[in-house]
Parts: structure tokens; C-alpha cells; sequence
């Protein structure tokens, strides 16, 4: 399976894709990976391929190849878009951010419009409900835990919440576990 994770520095592209990895490895399936990220890290665009599984040669997937895409920002998931395949899963934050270096944004309905006619197999989690339950900086978890539910990643929740177990302890875990349950139980209700 191919995955394209897409985001803004910052907001734990990089690290959702080391707990994909993880969650392969776990499983017993191979794993490569490869992240491109912007000239300003903060605020820069990042980039992050995510091949799991036998066959994968090259860490980087070609254009029309991803099998999914998790972006953590609209724009992001425009600029990415040219990744997905045929048939694909677009899962994204409905977030809005403005692009490092830019004096003009652009506006979040009319972004989310473009990506509802650009890709069929499309899931916008409420990034704002989410930061209301549980804190801005568990977006990427919550991201993860939608596209399991969505089957837009080969792993259940529970196997990423191994994986975040296996990454962080005590109240980091909890409230990581807790994103990644919350961000699923999105995704169910919306389904």
C-alpha cells in the first residue's frame, strides 16, 4: 500500500508516518519511507511516502500511484492530490493555514469544495471538534485513527495504538490513545 502523507512543519506529518512504520513493523510487514520537507520547517510544506509492504524498491511513490492520502491541511491535500490514484482515499483536516511566505490565504470552503469534485473517496475530519476534545496537538493522531476507520491504512486503531504505546508513556499516551479513538469514532459517524 502506498500512503502520502501531507501537512504543514509542525503539525506531526513526520511523525504519523514513523507510526505507520511502526504499525507495519509490528505486523510483520516490510516498510519504507521517505519525507521531503519544505525550506522553513515550520510552516513549510511536508511530505512524507509511506510504502508498506513486499515489492516496494524505492521509498518514493510516482504520481497516480498513492493508494491513499492523510493531510493535515487543505491546501496540502490540493498541492498532493496529483499522487492519488484512481479510486484512492482522501482523508484530510478541514484546517486552513496559511502557507508560509504567502500574503494571501485562501478560503477553507471553497479548498474543501475542490477536493470533494477532485476526489471521489474523500473523508474531511473537523479539525476545530477535535481541538475542542482533545487539544490541537493530538491533530496527526486523530488524522490516523479517521483514516483506520476509512480503511484508507492498512492497520485497525488498535494496532496504531500499539504503535503509540510503543512510542510514548503515561499521559502522552493516554491523550494520543485518546485523539486516535476520538478521530476513528469521527470517521464511524460519518460513514
Amino acid at each position: 500500500m502506498n500512503i502520502i502523507i501531507a501537512g504543514v512543519g509542525g503539525q506531526g506529518a513526520v511523525l504519523a508516518s514513523h507510526l505507520l512504520g511502526r504499525a507495519a513493523m509490528s505486523s510483520g510487514l516490510a516498510v519504507r519511507g521517505s519525507e521531503t520537507i519544505g525550506m522553513a520547517q515550520r510552516g513549510g510544506s511536508i511530505l512524507s511516502h509511506v510504502r508498506i509492504g513486499s515489492g516496494a524498491c524505492s521509498p518514493t511513490i510516482r504520481i497516480g500511484q498513492a493508494d491513499s492520502i492523510l493531510a493535515f491541511e487543505l491546501c496540502e491535500a490540493a498541492r498532493a492530490l496529483p499522487y492519488l490514484k484512481q479510486g484512492g482515499a482522501l482523508v484530510a483536516c478541514d484546517a486552513a493555514i496559511q502557507p508560509a511566505g504567502s500574503l494571501h490565504g485562501y478560503d477553507r470552503r471553497e479548498m474543501a469544495d475542490y477536493l470533494k469534485l477532485a476526489a471521489k473517496n474523500i473523508f474531511l475530519l473537523d479539525s476545530a471538534l477535535v481541538d475542542e476534545k482533545c487539544g490541537a496537538r493530538c491533530l496527526n493522531v486523530a488524522l490516523l485513527g479517521a483514516a483506520a476507520s476509512r480503511k484508507a491504512i492498512p492497520f485497525s486503531a488498535y494496532d496504531l495504538e500499539k504503535a503509540l504505546r510503543g512510542k510514548f508513556s503515561g499521559e502522552a499516551a493516554e491523550m494520543n490513545v485518546k485523539a486516535l479513538r476520538f478521530g476513528a469514532m469521527l470517521a464511524e459517524s460519518m460513514s
